[in-house]
């Protein structure tokens, strides 16, 4: 289960504290920033994915995806 994506200079991961949070890191993992702060319609991340133009986050409550890199989430399937 990849908990953690490159996206260019950056990387993305599920927060290790918060499964509802994703973290982003610009000094190669030195130090995180929060991206995504949670939600409850969406629930506690399970996996991420690059898919090119959007990213693709599974979580307990469906499939989501992202085009604005993490920052916000769109249902595309529910559970």
């Amino acid at each position: 289960m990849p908990t953690m994506i490159n996206l260019g200079k950056e990387m993305l991961r599920i927060s290790p504290k918060d499964s509802k949070k994703l973290e982003y890191s610009n000094t190669q993992g030195r130090s995180w920033i929060l991206r995504y702060p949670g939600n409850n319609s969406i629930g506690n991340f399970q996996d991420l994915m690059d898919a090119g133009k959007e990213l693709i986050g599974t979580t307990d409550k469906g499939l989501f995806y992202s085009t604005t890199q993490g920052r916000s989430w769109i249902l595309r399937k529910r559970n």
